[in-house]
């Protein structure tokens, strides 16, 4: 009979529980529909018949039965067609997921990618309160992988005033003299225009530089009078051709403005390196074209390289035309540290022309203001620590260091993260996010979606005006005068006058539960020309292969 009937196209019976369940689902969808059916129509009655209050009641029911309905004829959401009206209690927990772990789920030192403790040493040093907690550390510091900057048993007087960095190689005219801590690169477009003005008064009133970001330089970086670093990328704004690439007319004439005291050629920066971006043309207003000089209302797209070099060698003699076009102002370039190999070809090209930038910005992996794909942003380049001491001991190790300073940019916010940038092989750092911070950001992390609560990041004007930039101005002033002041502090504590004096033993590492180790047990540090004379055997096969002829980390 069962064969029979299977050979006759009858349908099986489903197993007891798999019908059972089935069913019930189907008993579940039709409550879905008929309960608040049922409620709508008696509301219906009632209000006709009793009170109109009664509509009060049948509107949402008749709502959510038009939305029952919808969530059973759409393709798009299995978990609607199945869980119709309950599944959209799934979709809005999830949008509300940061800020139920954020402000109810995680402790002071869990979150990411800045933790409560460090957002709140920013916010009190910006409004000018004292960023102290009683009752000891919350931090876990035999934890693998903590850190501590060794205190003197004879620690020296605090600096009143902090130092300054002179930047300017042998080939530079008009050096620049750069505080400990800067605004980093966020370029307007990505940033609102009050955000900027904001960043720039403080830059202004505080007497430190900002750098622009690729987005060319804008009104609102002017305005305020604020020193600038003019920051170009591959989509070279601002001194762009109407193909696409550099003009040097231009060039020319806006690194001549008194304001801007150092240009710097974005080769990649953290949190994407080697990649290009994206520009909407629905972001495309008339004043970010007109600053960017690119058609308004087109898509902008920055290709992942740079049309102006191909080669190391290339690479110099470009740096050099452009401190020429500058009229000798210092000029760099900003990188997010990948193959050993590859920078070290870099330096060779600079002893083969003996021309060298006067800095070099070293971004790090752990991401930044910009927004990128999550596998860039998680899995590609250098972290910070490990990129400066690359580039430090490459060019300490090649005879190069003395004409070159090396900025540091990425997740620094404190004055203990300034020390150790320094330790590791910075002359300055730079922070993008802390001075965000500082102007209000709370890390909702809705940078690229122009939607920032605060005001920040974001080209809706409505949202925007939120922002008040004389009040926002002084908090950057506080928080970067007070964070300058914390590094200090802390440098005297370990019995340092002067950022020369700091030394990679006065860094420590915890490697496991039981084991402490300095950074110059860590890790090899080059002595000067050490490149040259006798390459280490941890670096004798990289300088050997490096070809400033050609990038590659080929093994080849």
């Amino acid at each position: 009979m069962n064969h029979a009937s299977h050979a006759a196209g009858a349908t099986p019976a489903l197993p007891g529980r798999l019908g059972a369940r089935s069913s019930g689902h189907k008993r579940g969808v039709l409550k879905t529909l008929i309960l608040p059916g049922a409620a709508a129509a008696l509301a219906a009655v009632a209000a006709a018949v009793v009170s109109p209050w009664w509509w009060a009641v049948a509107v949402p029911s008749l709502l959510l039965v038009l939305l029952a309905s919808h969530d059973l004829l759409q393709r798009r959401h299995s978990l609607l067609r199945n869980y119709p009206l309950l599944g959209h209690l799934r979709f809005a927990l999830e949008a509300l997921r940061p800020e139920i772990q954020q402000y109810f789920i995680e402790r002071n030192i869990d979150g990411s990618p800045f933790d409560r403790d460090t957002r709140s040493i920013v916010y009190e040093r910006a409004k000018g309160t004292d960023a102290e907690e009683p009752f000891g550390t919350e931090r876990d510091l035999l934890r693998p992988g903590s850190e501590y900057l060794t205190p003197s048993m004879a620690p020296h007087p605090v600096r009143a005033d902090p130092p300054r960095v002179r930047v300017g190689g042998p080939d530079c005219t008009e050096p620049y003299d750069m505080s400990l801590l800067n605004v980093s690169a966020m370029s307007f477009g990505s940033l609102s225009a009050n955000a900027v003005l904001a960043l720039n008064t403080g830059a202004q009133l505080g007497g430190f530089a900002h750098d622009t970001g690729e987005g060319g330089v804008s009104e609102y970086h002017r305005r305020p009078g604020g020193d600038l670093i003019w920051e170009i990328g591959t989509g070279y704004f601002g001194c762009r051709t109407g193909d696409g690439g550099f003009d040097e007319r231009q060039f020319a004439e806006k690194a001549a403005h008194p304001q801007v005291k150092c240009v710097s050629l974005k080769i990649s920066q953290g949190a994407k390196p080697g990649i290009g971006g994206v520009l909407p043309g629905a972001k495309v207003n008339a004043k970010i074209a007109q600053v960017r000089g690119v058609p308004q209302g087109e898509t902008v797209i920055s290709p992942p390289f740079h049309r102006v070099y191909s080669t190391p060698r290339e690479l110099v003699r470009f740096l050099a035309r452009m401190r020429e076009l500058a009229g000798g102002k210092p000029v760099g370039f900003k990188l997010c540290v990948g193959s050993r190999r590859e920078f070290l070809a870099v330096c060779k090209a600079m002893r083969e022309a003996d021309v060298t930038p006067d800095f070099i910005v070293v971004d790090g992996a752990e991401g930044g203001t910009g927004a990128a794909p999550l596998e860039f942003a998680d899995h590609v380049g250098l972290p910070l620590g490990d990129g400066l001491m690359t580039v430090h001991n490459a060019l300490v190790g090649s005879g190069l260091r003395d004409r070159i300073r090396i900025g540091a940019s990425g997740k620094i916010a404190t004055g203990s993260d300034l020390v150790k940038r320094l330790v590791q092989g910075a002359d300055y750092t730079n922070s993008a996010r802390a001075m965000m911070f500082a102007i209000g950001c709370i890390q909702a992390q809705r940078c690229h979606t122009n939607t920032c609560p605060v005001g920040v990041a974001t080209q809706d004007e409505r949202r925007a005006r939120a922002l008040d930039v004389g009040d926002k101005a002084q908090r950057v002033r506080r928080y970067q005068e007070a964070t300058v002041k914390s590094a200090l502090q802390i440098m005297a504590a370990m019995g340092v006058d002067d950022v020369r004096g700091l030394r990679p033993h006065m860094l420590l590492q915890r490697v496991d539960p039981h084991t402490v180790r300095s950074y110059a047990e860590l890790y090899a540090w080059l002595a000067p020309g050490e490149l040259i004379a006798s390459p280490p055997e941890s670096w004798a096969a990289d300088w050997k292969a490096a070809d400033p002829g050609r990038f590659t980390h080929s093994t080849s």
